[in-house]
């Protein structure tokens, strides 16, 4: 076992890695090889649904370079740098930055320590992602998740970031989970509203109910909460959703870097492997606090991976944790309705080699009505793509899985496997289109599956023999997407294609070039984050390699782009400062501000203050104008 210094300066992927090698190859890289083997169907497969006008991966079409652009901004190149870039006419500012106090009771930043500990819970977290912006009473509220830390920087006074103390875990633990705060926009652009009462931060112990059909399961018990239906904390926060009743839908995605045992030997409980839960946690939690020791508390691990449901405009509310849901590697939470009004969430498993899955509640929302148990009852289905374009929601039930349904909410994964879901590369954001009857989800890539990855020689990239996948080492992703049959979110069938295939037109003329909507001006890696705007204009942001050397020369740093389904244009639209991810986006109530989140920013991005600081920005039209 690497000590665990070492472990910790990995990346989440990198590090799940270790905890739980996953195949090098998924169902879904079967099926777009099969698909894409079959000429006659190639074209079927890139124009599907809606009447878009959509590309053909391999051909060509003029439909792209014929149509009039709806970007109403001027692409820019990619960078370099540690700073940010926006089109000409637009300007950007911060918002809020990690160590920001939320609070008066707070003092502004310290980069000498990073924070006390005891005020980790009254500032603006780390590392932040997934987010949205509510109007609550005319205020503007965003809540933002937290999703983990770099202790290099957040516990600067300790050697090489190690966790030293209980105190270090405390810090951590509250610099982790959920920030709600109100924003306002002043002369001075925008800004946090210190002591609103909307104020709020959710954290690693902030008490959670636990609902659906896992609460009160005896795998939920443990000696502090016998009853099994009260958890403390929300756990590695990454993308997010909304409700129509204004909730807030966080996800929980990395929850098993958290738990570890103090007993060397111990011989780890059904499950946990595939989850991958082992004898060592990511930030030695489990050496401070016996919550996170799996040999004293074996059952605490089966109370993370959930959608949790926060209500923005009460900060006294008890988040509750949606176990109908399932517990997965969560990415976030996509949120649609059936042509009958029954809420559907979309949600992606972000690991290699799992699945995509959609709940469907059993009720049906009406505006003002009682929502409380919409989320609580209903049918959890995993998706399975076929090769002739089609594909179905295959239901976790009994009859499929072998399980009762507290089983299928805690053991999702095994349950999915069972039915028979398609296996994909790291189903991250999903997106769910305002304005037609389709949805969309990233598929990262897959950083296993790569050999030599450069292809400067001028040799043709060969397959490897046997290998599933049109591009055998698939370092760039892509993003599905599908519409449902009839226009209804809630039938289980479906058709699909591939919206784009990432890719790098510079160094290949094959698919490593990736689809005909990549050009040489708007190359990227790695698609994560993504939303639908009220156009339809579906924003990426990548999470990706930011080296802009070998295969990913000419890609610069992460970046946010601008996609029209109508014409298959793609456009640059901002880049981050090198080393981070460009992650979370919503807009304000007059959708004339975006904000967007800058993770992990490298240098010492954005102030100089000695330590980087992952932040919230906030970018505007100079004109006035809305954004999108």
């Amino acid at each position: 076992m690497k000590d665990i210094n070492e472990t910790r300066h990995l990346s989440w992927d990198d590090w799940d890695e270790l905890q739980r090698p996953a195949p090098e190859t998924t169902d879904f890289d079967k099926v777009v090889d099969t698909a894409l083997s079959r000429r006659g169907f190639l074209s079927g497969m890139f124009a599907l649904g809606s009447g878009a006008a959509v590309f053909n991966l391999m051909g060509s079409t003029s439909a792209q370079a014929q149509a009039v652009s709806r970007f109403p901004f001027t692409p820019i190149p990619i960078q370099t740098d540690y700073d940010i870039h926006v089109p000409d006419g637009y300007s950007w500012q911060i918002v809020a930055r990690w160590g920001d106090p939320l609070f008066s009771d707070a003092p502004e930043f310290d980069p000498a320590t990073g924070g006390a500990p005891e005020h980790a819970t009254r500032v603006f977290g780390e590392n932040t992602d997934g987010m949205e912006l509510f109007d609550v009473n005319g205020a503007q509220v965003i809540a933002v998740n937290h999703e983990y830390v770099n202790t290099d920087e957040n516990l600067p006074q300790n050697a090489d970031g190690a966790v030293l103390s209980a105190d270090d875990v405390i810090k951590l633990q509250g610099l982790q989970g959920v920030t709600v705060m109100e924003v306002a926009q002043g002369a001075d652009g925008w800004a946090v509203v210190k002591d609103s009462p909307y104020n709020r931060r959710i954290t690693h112990n902030t008490e959670m109910r636990i609902a659906g059909p896992a609460a009160g399961h005896d795998m939920l018990k443990t000696e502090a909460d016998p009853d099994g239906v009260l958890a403390l904390g929300t756990f590695n926060n990454c993308g997010a959703g909304r409700t129509p009743w204004g909730t807030y839908l966080t996800c929980e995605e990395n929850f098993n870097g958290y738990f570890g045992s103090t007993d060397a030997a111990l011989e780890l409980p059904d499950g946990f492997s595939r989850y991958g839960i082992g004898l060592e946690g990511r930030y030695a939690y489990e050496k401070f606090d016996p919550r996170f020791d799996i040999s004293k508390n074996p059952n605490e691990p089966h109370r993370a991976g959930y959608v949790v449901e926060i209500d923005p405009s009460d900060a006294s509310s008890t988040p509750v944790k949606r176990t109908a849901l399932g517990r997965i590697k969560h990415e976030n939470a996509a949120f649609a309705l059936t042509a009958a009004g029954n809420p559907v969430i979309y949600m992606g498993d972000d690991e290699r080699g799992e699945f995509m899955y959609k709940f469907v509640s059993s009720g049906v929302y009406v505006e003002g009505g009682d929502t409380e148990g919409l989320l609580d009852d209903g049918q959890l289905y995993v998706a399975k793509f076929e090769t002739d374009g089609t594909g179905a929601w295959l239901p976790l039930d009994e009859a499929t899985t072998g399980m009762d349904p507290a089983m299928v909410a805690i053991h999702t994964r095994m349950a999915a496997s069972a039915a028979g879901g398609t296996t994909m590369d790291r189903p991250e954001w999903v997106a769910v289109s305002p304005v037609r009857a389709e949805a969309y989800c990233c598929l990262t890539n897959n950083s296993r599956r790569a050999a030599d990855f450069t292809n400067k020689g001028g040799d043709p990239v060969v397959p490897v023999e046997g290998s599933p996948n049109p591009r055998a080492e698939n370092r760039y992703g892509q993003i599905v997407r599908w519409y449902p049959a009839g226009g209804d979110h809630g039938a289980e069938k479906f058709t699909w294609d591939l919206y784009v295939m990432a890719g790098n037109p510079l160094l290949h003329d094959d698919a490593y070039g990736g689809s005909d909507n990549i050009t040489a001006g708007n190359m990227f890696n790695s698609p994560d984050g993504m939303q639908i705007d009220q156009n339809g204009l579906v924003w990426i942001q990548t999470d990706g390699n930011d080296s802009n050397e070998d295969g990913f020369e000419g890609m610069g740093n992460n970046q946010m782009l601008v996609g029209d389904p109508v014409s298959g244009e793609i456009q640059r639209f901002m880049t981050g400062p090198k080393g981070s991810e460009v992650t979370g986006l919503t807009w304000s109530s007059d959708r004339k501000t975006a904000f967007v989140g800058i993770q992990h920013p490298g240098g010492m991005w954005p102030d100089g203050s000695g330590l980087p600081r992952s932040s919230v920005i906030a970018v505007t039209r100079d004109d006035g104008e809305m954004i999108g």
